[in-house]
């Protein structure tokens, strides 16, 4: 997968290991400052991918939500900030937090419900989308980079 250019790719899922393999293959192309916006319903598989990204960037012990914590703090060959947006109501709340020093921070952040904090995203955004596919285990994953139409 190219994340260099602005164009949208697609990728299946078929398992939780495959949501795994995606966000690795991400990873290995990520640098410091990098934001991800995890978009999705409940349950679509957000904290995965994560899991997923955290796990290719040598991040040991368990990676979980941080709907409750709303800010989790991991580190690898990059720090991995895992950001949970879910009970935000809005930019000023995420701002509140911190989440700009995150946005320009030196590591990589993956923001789960992103689109609660929309306008204070950078330009260069890598914007996933997950949906549930036809069978229970089954996602897809589209990647867009920049802002959402």
């Amino acid at each position: 997968m190219t994340v260099v250019t602005k164009t949208k790719q697609i990728r299946t899922s078929k398992s939780p290991e495959d949501t795994f393999r995606i966000a690795e293959e991400l990873a290995g192309q990520l640098k410091p400052g990098c934001v991800i916006a995890l978009h999705g319903d409940l349950g679509a598989g957000k904290t995965c991918f994560v899991q997923g990204l955290a796990r290719a960037l040598g991040v040991r012990g368990p990676v979980g939500s941080p709907t409750f914590t709303l800010i989790n703090e991991h580190y690898g060959r990059l720090p991995l900030y895992h950001i949970d947006l879910y009970r935000i109501q809005g930019s000023d709340e995420a701002l509140g937090l911190g989440l700009d020093e995150y946005l320009h921070g030196q590591g990589v952040t993956a923001i789960e419900w992103a689109e609660r904090a929309a306008d204070l995203l950078p330009a260069a955004t890598l914007h996933v989308r997950i949906t549930a596919g036809n069978e229970p285990e089954e996602r897809t994953f589209e990647f867009l980079w920049g802002a959402l139409s």
